[in-house]
């Protein structure tokens, strides 16, 4: 089992940070998925492989492109990844999200295998 590091945590992070599209999709396996937080299933939406996950954060940019995601807190324990968040964002319409969240990330050989998101609405 390789362990992920914080350093691969930050370099991940710093792709979201400059909403840096081709960056994220290579921080996943060709096989990872991205699960967001809302979605038909108890689980969210899942996004597999760098198509699908590619074109969610394109449309996600698109529709917020002042979308940021400030870091409270991040966790490795050997394949594993946690990182603690306050997300803000302005839609199109003007409305403002504000919401505080966590990602747990599974790593194989330094590319995520998943991303599982969880969030809480902040009103």
């Amino acid at each position: 089992m390789a362990h992920v590091t914080l350093e691969r945590l930050h370099e991940v992070g710093m792709h979201f940070a400059r909403r840096d599209v081709a960056g994220i999709v290579g921080c996943f396996a060709p096989d990872g998925e991205f699960r967001n937080a809302v979605g038909p299933d108890i689980w969210g939406e899942t996004y597999r492989g760098h198509d699908a996950i590619r074109a969610f954060f394109t449309a996600l940019f698109e529709r917020s492109p002042d979308v940021r995601w400030d870091h409270t807190a991040e966790y490795v324990a050997g394949d594993r990844g946690v990182t603690e968040w306050r997300r803000t964002a302005t839609l199109a319409d003007g409305q403002r999200q504000e919401w505080l969240g966590c990602d747990l990330y599974t790593f194989r050989d330094g590319m995520i295998l998943r991303k599982d998101t969880y969030i809480k609405v902040v009103r």
